[in-house]
């Protein structure tokens, strides 16, 4: 099957994770084609395997399968689908079924600005979603001394499902950013695990320090660390260099990448982000 023909999943149900946090959990006939994806990525094992989310327009009726490369040399521009990215939280085989958590403004609410918030907001049993990947890059290394995690609600998901597939003994650190104690979630690991929650309470998402203040005042560890740092883009000029050049953890060893950048969409957030990859491909970029 061509990369442009996403799988089609259907909602099996809906879970409320954190009153900013709602899970949908995808199944249905689509699963077998994902989930041999899935499979041939890794072998399932990376744990920020993430998926490109199909919105189709409303009013347009789109080829059975739908594959993006026919829409968009067959159709007009006003009918090519909004693609957002999303992580996948857990894929159970055996259940056939595969959970996206997504950030919402309250799951009373209008799931906030966007697509793909409001969408989750209200999504029932029986709604259809087209899926297309998985990607990934990211899996936990066993011959690390320590693990150290760093991110937002939207590096969350990840870092839940780095912390499960870890193993016993392992020693994890993770800074995690939200709005309030109540956002907190319930963290699954056999690792050992020192968490600290931080919490912006009326401040914006994406416009505090509180990531990077904790980080540079708590003590390092000795040993080899590998870090995982997502979420707004501002970790990048904050957190990554810090961890970087003034801890000197090598560069393999990190995992980092802004997951979405306040205040822009996710199409003006990749023509930022290519932006920023072509200026640390330039001669002389850091």
């Amino acid at each position: 099957m061509s990369k442009t023909q996403p799988a089609r999943m259907t909602v099996i149900r809906t879970e409320i994770v954190a009153p900013s946090m709602r899970r949908v959990v995808f199944g249905g006939a689509g699963f077998d084609e994902f989930f041999g994806r899935h499979i041939a990525l890794n072998g399932g094992a990376f744990t920020d395997e993430y998926v490109k989310l199909v919105f189709l327009v409303a009013g347009f009726d789109y080829p059975e399968p739908l594959d993006l490369a026919v829409v968009r040399e067959t159709m007009p521009q006003a009918a090519w689908p909004v693609l957002r990215t999303y992580t996948v939280r857990w894929v159970d085989p055996e259940a056939r079924e595969l959970a996206i958590d997504f950030v919402v403004h309250g799951t009373g609410a209008a799931g906030g600005d966007g697509v793909a918030g409001p969408w989750a907001a209200h999504a029932q049993p029986g709604d259809t979603m087209h899926l297309r990947g998985p990607s990934g890059a990211y899996a936990p290394d066993p011959t690390a001394d320590w693990h150290l995690f760093v991110g937002d609600e939207a590096g969350l998901p990840a870092i839940c499902a780095a912390l499960e597939a870890l193993p016993p003994g392992a020693q994890a650190v993770a800074f995690i950013e939200v709005g309030g104690p109540a956002d907190e979630i319930a963290l699954t690991t056999v690792a050992e695990l020192d968490i600290h929650w931080l919490h912006r309470g009326e401040a914006a998402a994406g416009t505090t320090t509180l990531l990077d203040d904790a980080l540079r005042t708590w003590e390092w560890r000795e040993g080899r660390a590998q870090a995982f740092i997502h979420g707004e883009s501002a970790l990048l000029k904050s957190v990554r260099p810090y961890v970087l050049q003034d801890r000197q953890v090598a560069r393999p060893d990190v995992s980092v990448s802004a997951y979405w950048r306040r205040g822009t969409t996710e199409e003006g957030f990749r023509t930022w982000k290519s932006e920023q990859n072509d200026a640390v491909m330039r001669p002389g970029a850091s």
